[in-house]
């Protein structure tokens, strides 16, 4: 089983940039693909972004294309989540999530085995 551990959150008003980062423990990094998803209050978990193994593929919930870039640095066992342009809506606690396939690009939640505690991002209004 592998930690990730998320960090990079905070308070932050609207309009402003935060970069999440997700450091996994073990040496399989590089052949897994990786995600974010949110939890907002009330909600349910939702997919954010997916980033192959290699980073050679992505995917974006259609609500954060071009605001958010997901990346991943495998000599670091580390993916990131730049945010950009963030707004209220983006309120949650971000989680990353580690596929439970090798070479899997895991946008759905079933699809991952491994999971983050969290780091909570606040955007004011």
């Amino acid at each position: 089983q592998v930690q990730l551990v998320e960090s990079g959150g905070g308070l932050v008003q609207a309009g402003d940039s935060l970069r999440l980062s997700c450091a996994a423990s073990g040496r399989t990094f590089s052949i897994y693909g990786m995600g974010w998803f949110r939890q907002a209050p009330g909600k349910e978990r939702e997919f954010v972004a997916a980033i192959s193994p290699s980073s050679l593929s992505t995917k974006y919930k259609d609500a954060v294309k071009g605001r958010f870039t997901i990346s991943r640095v495998n000599a670091k066992n580390t993916v990131y989540l730049q945010m950009n342009s963030l707004n209220a809506e983006d309120t949650a606690v971000y989680h990353c999530a580690r596929a439970k396939l090798p070479g899997v690009m895991p946008y759905r939640i079933q699809e991952n085995g491994d999971w983050g505690q969290g780091t909570q991002v606040t955007v004011s209004s």
